[in-house]
This record gives C-alpha cells, sequence and structure tokens, in this order.
C-alpha cells in the first residue's frame, strides 16, 4: 500500500513539474495575444500577479534572519534586472518564432556556468564543457536559420539571448539573500521593483499601455507569474537538477507546436537540430551542480 502511495505520490509531482513547463511554455503565444505592446504585456503579467503573489507571502512561515539593507538593494537591483529580462524577451517573441524565443531566453542557465567558471578560475567539467558547447552550437544554427528568414528574426533571437543575460544578473543578484527570504516575499519585492521599470521602458518605447481585451494578460499574469512559477519552486524540492533540466526541454517544444498552430511558423531540420543542441545544453547547465557550495542551483524562468 505505502509503495502505491509512494509511486502515486511521485507520478503526480512529475505531472505538476511537466505542468508547470507547459504553462510557462504557453506565455509567448499570449504576449503575442495581448492587444498591448510587448514590453507592457510584461509589466501587465507583474502588476495583476501581484495581490495573489503578495497573499501567498503573507501566509509564508516567518523567523528568517533580517534581509539587511545590503540585501534590500539586491533584491530591488534584481527586480530591476528581471524587468528587463521580460522587456527583452518579449520584444524577442515578436520578432523571431516562438520556439527559438523560449530557448534563448532560458539560456542564463549556461550563461551562469560561463560566468561562474570565469569568477572561480576553475577548470569546466565534462558536463559543464557540453553544455557551453552545446549552446554555442545551437545557437549559431538557430541564428542562422533565423538570419535566412529575414533581419527581423535574427534581432528576436538577439533580445531573446538578451534576456537570458539579464536573467542570469537577476539570479545572481538574489543568489546570497534567498536563504534570508521565503520564495514569495522575494517574488514580491521583484515584482514591486520591477513593473515600474518595466511600465517606464513602454512608455519610451511608445507602446500601447492600455488594452482592451484582458483576457490573454490576466492568463498570462495568473499561469506564468503565479501557477509556472509557484510549481517550479515546489518542484525544486522534489525532483533532482537533471529531472528538472529534462522537463524544462518540453518549454521550446511546446512553444514551436504553438508557433505552427498558431502562426504557421515552420522548422526547418536545421532549426530541429539547433533546438535540440540547446535543449541539450539547459539539460547538462541543470546536470552541472555548483562546486563548493557556493551556487545555487539554477532555477528556470519564471
Amino acid at each position: 500500500m505505502d509503495d502505491t502511495d509512494n509511486r502515486t505520490g511521485r507520478f503526480i509531482r512529475l505531472a505538476l513539474l511537466i505542468a508547470a513547463n507547459g504553462v510557462l511554455a504557453l506565455g509567448p503565444w499570449l504576449v503575442r495575444l495581448a492587444d498591448t505592446g510587448p514590453v507592457a504585456a510584461g509589466f501587465w503579467r507583474l502588476t495583476l500577479a501581484l495581490p495573489l503573489v503578495a497573499l501567498l507571502a503573507w501566509r509564508e512561515p516567518s523567523g528568517r534572519p533580517p534581509l539587511g539593507r545590503a540585501g534590500f538593494a539586491l533584491v530591488v537591483g534584481a527586480g530591476i534586472f528581471f524587468a528587463l529580462d521580460l522587456a527583452s524577451w518579449h520584444l524577442g517573441i515578436e520578432r523571431t518564432r516562438l520556439g527559438n524565443a523560449t530557448l534563448f531566453g532560458n539560456a542564463g542557465s549556461v550563461i551562469l556556468i560561463a560566468w561562474g567558471l570565469i569568477a572561480a578560475r576553475q577548470r569546466p567539467r565534462m558536463a559543464e564543457m557540453g553544455a557551453v558547447t552545446a549552446a554555442l552550437v545551437g545557437a549559431f544554427l538557430l541564428m542562422e536559420g533565423s538570419l535566412q528568414i529575414s533581419h527581423e528574426n535574427l534581432v528576436g533571437d538577439l533580445f531573446a539571448l538578451l534576456a537570458g543575460l539579464f536573467y542570469a544578473f537577476y539570479l545572481l543578484m538574489l543568489r546570497s539573500v534567498r536563504a534570508r527570504m521565503g520564495p514569495w516575499g522575494m517574488l514580491v519585492m521583484v515584482i514591486a521593483s520591477g513593473a515600474p521599470v518595466a511600465l517606464f521602458v513602454a512608455i519610451a518605447l511608445g507602446e500601447t499601455i492600455w488594452p482592451q481585451n484582458w483576457t490573454p494578460l490576466l492568463v498570462l499574469a495568473f499561469s506564468s507569474q503565479v501557477v509556472g512559477q509557484g510549481l517550479l519552486i515546489r518542484s525544486l524540492s522534489w525532483f533532482s537538477p537533471v529531472v528538472i533540466g529534462l522537463a524544462l526541454l518540453t518549454q521550446p517544444a511546446i512553444s514551436a507546436l504553438a508557433g505552427y498552430l498558431a502562426f504557421g511558423e515552420v522548422l526547418s531540420v536545421q532549426d530541429v537540430l539547433g533546438m535540440a543542441l540547446m535543449g541539450a545544453a539547459l539539460a547538462l547547465a541543470r546536470a552541472a551542480e555548483p562546486r563548493g557550495g557556493g551556487a545555487r542551483p539554477y532555477k528556470p524562468r519564471p
């Protein structure tokens, strides 16, 4: 009876992990459906999710060490980088294929590996070397395929890749304060500091801010910022980095399928190979555990 319950529990947890990635993979599609500008959609994603996230933060247990001024500044700075990440990613979503945008937007894991090796002056392990190599080759194949379509698609790839860089900085700034804040409380501070930045960028770009149709934005805020992120936070304590990394590979596949069904985006053999290499890089990045206990495992983008 206990074995059956354990198997059922593991199956449910795995289903929730896959559901989280599936929900997040539909985010780019919802951004395109929104009748605001892409950066404005990021602003509404944060703002509309804030009340529910704040309620979840209020229910978190207390008793953690004080954050302090330095910790407060790090979380606020992380929120600014998160807003820039969303702005770049959403601009990329508008200009390239959904599968490409999802892959490049999740490139923060590989960027963190490279940054960690440079900062620690350590020789890379096989998983780390494999992740960086696969990411570079896969990125080249995908970008070359985008360039063959149009320069606009290549620009979209670069925006999405820039988003991955911003997301890596976001994670690095939060790394030292994670033990002093609950995940939902930290997310409240990130949203509160990032939403005004996203709004400023949207206004500076001359985007449409106020939507006529609220449905895509409400679904985007609830699915990506609350459900997807919440399930991923829980999954980090349920599964090994390898399992989470492999589940992460469902995101670009679902995004590519959504792009094909909704927008007629077709992938060539070269594109599929590039996506496979980039996906392998993300899985290897999750398998490359941090050394020395200094860095925390990579958390997939919310």
